[in-house]
C-alpha cells in the first residue's frame, strides 16, 4: 500500500477549484520538496472539519496532550492561500479516520483511497489502497477546521436577514426569531 506520509508536513489544508455549485475539492499536504493532491466530495470535507473539532474539544476537556490544545484557531496559523499548482490528482479518497496520538500530541489524519467496487471481481488483497497520512499539531488541526468550514460555507447562499451561510438543513435567523431559509429553496444553491 502506497503511503503518502508527513509528520509534519510544511503545510495541510482544504480548497476547491471552480464555481460555487460545481466545485471541486481536495486535500493538500505539501513536505519534504514533496505534493500530495487528492480529490474528495463537499460533505467529506466538512465532516472532517466537524470530527477534527470534536476529537479536540475532547483531548482539551480531558487534558490529554503534553501541548497545549487550542480553543480556537490561533490567527498565526491561519492560511487562506490557495492551492498549490498545479492541482494534479494523486487519488480519490474514500474513507477517513483520525486519531490523537497521545504521546506525540498530534493529530493523525488519514485519507484512503476510493476502491472501485466491481460486482464481477472482489478486489484482490494484493492491491491495496494508497493513503495520504498527516500528522500535525492541535493548533494547525484547528487553523485547518476554519479554514474548511470557510470553504464548504463559502458555496451556500447567505440569509437575507443576519447575511449567515444557509445551511442544508434549514437555518433559523439569530436576528428574526422563527424564520426560516432554505438553500434549497433560495437561489444559487449548494454543490
Amino acid at each position: 500500500m502506497p503511503v503518502f506520509d508527513y509528520d509534519p508536513p510544511e503545510r495541510f489544508v482544504a480548497g476547491a477549484v471552480g464555481q460555487p455549485g460545481s466545485r471541486t475539492f481536495f486535500l493538500q499536504a505539501r513536505g519534504q520538496g514533496r505534493l500530495t493532491t487528492v480529490a474528495l466530495e463537499k460533505f467529506q470535507v466538512a465532516a472532517l472539519a466537524d470530527r477534527l473539532d470534536e476529537l479536540l474539544d475532547e483531548v482539551l476537556r480531558r487534558g490529554e496532550g503534553s501541548v497545549p490544545v487550542p480553543a480556537v484557531a490561533p490567527a498565526a496559523l491561519a492560511d487562506n492561500a490557495p492551492l498549490d499548482v498545479p492541482i494534479s490528482e494523486d487519488f480519490r479518497v474514500g474513507v477517513m479516520a483520525l486519531a490523537w496520538d497521545s504521546e506525540a500530541s498530534q493529530v493523525v489524519i488519514e485519507a484512503k483511497e476510493a476502491v472501485a467496487e466491481d460486482e464481477e471481481f472482489e478486489p484482490s488483497p494484493l492491491v491495496e489502497p494508497t493513503v495520504l497520512r498527516v500528522h500535525i499539531s492541535p493548533g494547525a488541526a484547528r487553523a485547518f477546521t476554519k479554514r474548511a468550514m470557510a470553504l464548504v460555507a463559502a458555496g451556500r447562499p447567505p440569509c437575507p436577514l443576519c447575511a449567515q451561510p444557509l445551511d442544508a438543513e434549514g437555518h433559523i435567523c439569530v436576528r428574526l426569531n422563527g424564520y426560516r431559509g432554505s438553500s434549497a429553496s433560495s437561489a444559487g444553491g449548494g454543490e
